[in-house]
């Protein structure tokens, strides 16, 4: 395939690794990549949320920078409702001047939360309407500073770090395409809408001074291993924890199981069957198949990789062989 790959880093905390182990997990990951030709690896902003450590997005990947040279970095998302566009702006545009052309900053509208913790993060209820005016203040934050321009977003202005929407919906496609701003669906947990969305998206793209041409970036789980069987083994992870979110359980990662049919209910399996149906599990001739099949399927002009397994050696290990499948690249 003639198509980059890169790289959504859960930074999961599991039952026998604290926040600094996966801090250091990413951090080692994206080493990884970057030697694999891995074109980006984002994280995201959750909270409240005992086994992921990325609350503090910039400041992981600051981390995450500093042990890397080449590979680009950035948020998969920032959820900008829950910050005013100035901050956002002042702490990327610091990224940006301590790794230089390589920070990227991708934009959802979601909490990425509870309700519960929405209160606590100050943000109110009807934030996420404003978020297309956030989206272009933000923008404008980023922008060269304009004659008699009084306040300035230091040391950001004039850093021009490229802007991505993010989505699960109609919604961020038209907003993406309206502004003429690269896309990435969130198809590793919403699969439902990927197809029309990204119809969407290119049928109503408008050129913008970023870009000139819609992009479209997918997200897919891939879980390789050295055979079908055992990367179907590393994948109840990821079910597991899929079934938990049902269940309203949250917790740290857990390591996998030889039968998921003995922790979910047949409703659950369905629940979690769709959320994940655009996985792809198996060695590395089965996702060299299903990377090829996606991206035929969809036009998309680069894949996202989630890889949700529990043990950091086989994560890498999975890592190298989606590489190897995808790229052509050696571990």
């Amino acid at each position: 395939m003639n198509i980059p790959l890169s790289i959504l880093e859960l930074v999961s905390v599991t039952q026998d690794t604290d926040a600094r182990g996966a801090l250091d997990n990413a951090r080692d990951l994206a080493i990884h990549a970057e030697r694999l030709g891995y074109r980006r690896i984002w994280v995201a902003e959750h909270h409240n949320m005992p086994g992921i450590a990325s609350a503090a997005t910039s400041v992981v990947l600051a981390h995450i920078g500093a042990g890397t040279h080449t590979i680009r970095i950035g948020a998969g998302g920032i959820m900008l409702p829950n910050h005013a566009p100035y901050v956002i702006a002042e702490q990327f545009g610091t990224l940006e001047r301590l790794f230089p052309g390589r920070v990227d900053l991708g934009l959802g509208r979601a909490p990425g939360t509870d309700p519960q913790t929405l209160r606590a993060l100050r943000r109110p209820p009807e934030a996420a309407e404003h978020f297309p005016q956030d989206v272009l203040e933000l923008q404008s934050w980023l922008a060269p500073v304009a004659p008699g321009q009084r306040i300035v977003a230091v040391p950001a202005a004039g850093t021009e770090i490229p802007l991505w929407i993010l989505g699960s919906s109609h919604f961020g496609a038209v907003l993406a395409a309206e502004l003429g701003l690269p896309y990435a669906f969130a198809s590793h947990f919403a699969p439902d809408e990927l197809l029309p969305a990204l119809r969407l998206y290119r049928e109503r793209f408008k050129p913008s001074h970023q870009l000139d041409r819609p992009y479209a970036m997918v997200g897919v789980n891939v879980i390789a291993a050295d055979t079908d069987a055992e990367a179907r083994r590393l994948a109840t992870t990821q079910q597991m924890a899929f079934t938990n979110i049902f269940r309203g359980a949250r917790g740290l990662a857990q390591p996998p199981i030889d039968d998921i049919e003995t922790y979910w209910t047949p409703l659950e399996k369905a629940q979690v069957g769709r959320m994940l149906a655009r996985s792809i599990v198996g060695s590395r001739e089965t996702v060299r198949a299903g990377l090829q099949a996606l991206v035929e399927e969809t036009g998309a002009d680069e894949l996202i990789v989630v890889s949700m397994i529990y043990e950091h050696a086989a994560r890498l290990r999975s890592v190298a062989l989606t590489a190897e499948a995808g790229l052509g690249a050696a571990d």
